[in-house]
């Protein structure tokens, strides 16, 4: 018997990297895994069925339950018939863990459009569309009398939270996510619906590509603090009753720390009582400044 004994729970993007830890670690904990993974290679191109079949292959060789989808996220109809699959295969839905994504760096200068659009869609769509069903979902149980124990985990980032340089996109994609995160909370806890981000930082497809030795593996046998798997005991917890008082919260997950993220929040002030002069703002904001703390470093910075 683990903490998510039974229940049935959605990963985005589990064919590789956390999504896949995540999936694992969940089945490890009882509950039944639906391993959504488009299949693309790295750069966003083609579609195959082999690392959510391979992920979830792995799971049922475990003694685990898991079914293998390959809808697209981002896809409104395919975010729907995700979440079908859930219900369709294993009779309801307890879980939506939102991890999937893609990367397209560049200076804000050097900006793509189609490659903006990419990272908006995959990310912050891909996001807000299974979230979208899996909410109409419990939302139905709920008004039926059947008030779901449902959980949502979406994924941020480190970018999303302070901004990354040379990742214009990611970042705004991932703030975005961190933001969906607090208005789906406060919309969803009248159906039984806790809604928290993670903010991980660990190897993956991206990452190790992005942060190069960063990300390496040690070679001393030593704690290896970039693994993925470090990141989904938060997951497995945040799915399971025991987080049932917590939602609204962004959590950064970094090997062995665990740490709550603070987001923005209204510092020093001043008011004047009246509408200011631009030549009075000068020393008015130079007070605030030195008044507040230092603002956080980009992130990798």
């Amino acid at each position: 018997m683990g903490c998510c004994d039974g229940r049935v729970v959605i990963v985005t993007g589990a064919g590789r990297g956390l999504g896949r830890a995540h999936a694992l670690a969940l089945a490890a904990a009882g509950a039944k895994v639906v391993v959504n993974d488009l299949g693309v290679a790295l750069d966003g191109t083609g579609a195959a069925a082999d690392p959510a079949e391979q992920v979830a292959g792995e799971i049922r060789a475990a003694g685990g339950q898991a079914v293998a989808n390959t809808d697209d996220v981002a896809d409104w109809d395919g975010a729907r018939r995700l979440v079908a699959t859930a219900v369709d295969v294993f009779g309801d839905l307890h879980g939506l863990v939102n991890n999937a994504g893609v990367l397209r760096d560049r200076m804000v200068v050097n900006l793509d459009e189609d490659e903006w659009d990419t990272v908006m869609r995959v990310h912050l769509k891909g996001h807000a569309a299974p979230l979208r069903f899996a909410a109409a979902y419990w939302r139905e149980r709920a008004k039926a009398g059947r008030r779901p124990d449902a959980r949502v985990v979406n994924t941020t980032s480190g970018a999303g939270l302070a901004g990354s340089v040379g990742q214009a996109a990611y970042s705004a994609a991932k703030a975005g996510i961190a933001a969906l995160t607090l208005v789906a909370a406060a919309e969803l806890g009248r159906y039984g619906v806790t809604v928290n981000a993670i903010a991980p930082a660990a190897r993956t497809r991206m990452t190790a590509e992005t942060f190069g030795e960063r990300m390496a593996p040690p070679t001393d046998g030593s704690f290896d603090r970039m693994a993925p798997e470090n990141v989904s005991p938060l997951v497995v917890w945040l799915m399971g009753p025991a987080s049932a008082g917590v939602t609204g919260r962004v959590f950064e997950v970094e090997g062995g720390t665990v740490a709550l993220a603070v987001g923005w929040q209204e510092g020093p002030h001043r008011d004047k009582g009246a509408r200011w002069q631009p030549e009075e703002l000068g020393p008015v904001v130079a007070e605030l400044l030195a008044e507040a703390p230092p603002p956080r470093p980009p992130y990798g910075a």
